[in-house]
């Protein structure tokens, strides 16, 4: 057992139709024509390394998200939207979600992670400091919104997300690749 993992939430964006309950999430089943990589993440170059055509040049350098406002448009309509340990940095959780999902289009994936909160070190750290590993004294301001996969899910849910896949992993890999 790993003593420190993150969570992967893997959410469908709805189409016309719901997707299937209980789907199994590959990365056969993302259509990698379009990414967006949000923040401090490896998605894009993950996505490389799943023969994914990678385009840097979607007229968007840099993004400030410590504001209020919404992502520069323009950018919509992409197949995946990947936020790599990027929302346990933010104040508002659900703000990022809903900008993922304006981001990706119809029937397209948004894939994140976080620090798992439910770790054994996790755990043990929040029983003997009173604090969650990756959200001690010593993390801040870096880390200020800590998740679990139920709040994951609650956020899914509310902003209408359907086939929630939530794994566990240990650092060093995006899920759904070799």
């Amino acid at each position: 057992m790993r003593l420190t993992t993150i969570i992967i939430a893997v959410f469908a964006v709805l189409a016309a139709a719901p997707a299937a309950a209980h789907h199994t999430v590959h990365a056969d089943d993302f259509d990698l024509e379009a990414v967006i990589d949000i923040a401090l993440g490896g998605g894009v170059s993950d996505a490389a390394h799943l023969e994914a055509h990678v385009n840097g040049d979607t007229g968007i350098n840099n993004v400030d998200l410590d504001h209020d406002g919404p992502l520069p448009a323009g950018a919509e309509g992409a197949d995946v939207v990947t936020a790599v340990e990027t929302i346990e940095h933010l104040e508002n959780p659900r703000a990022l979600v809903r900008q993922l999902v304006r981001l990706a289009k119809p029937g397209g994936w948004i894939l994140l992670t976080t620090p798992n909160q439910r770790s054994v070190l996790s755990l043990v750290t929040l029983l003997l400091k009173g604090q969650f590993s990756a959200f001690q004294d010593t993390d801040y301001p870096a880390h200020i919104t800590a998740l679990l996969e139920s709040d994951l899910r609650r956020i899914g849910s509310e902003l209408g997300l359907t086939d929630a896949a939530i794994k566990y992993t240990g650092w060093g890999r995006l899920p759904l690749t070799s």
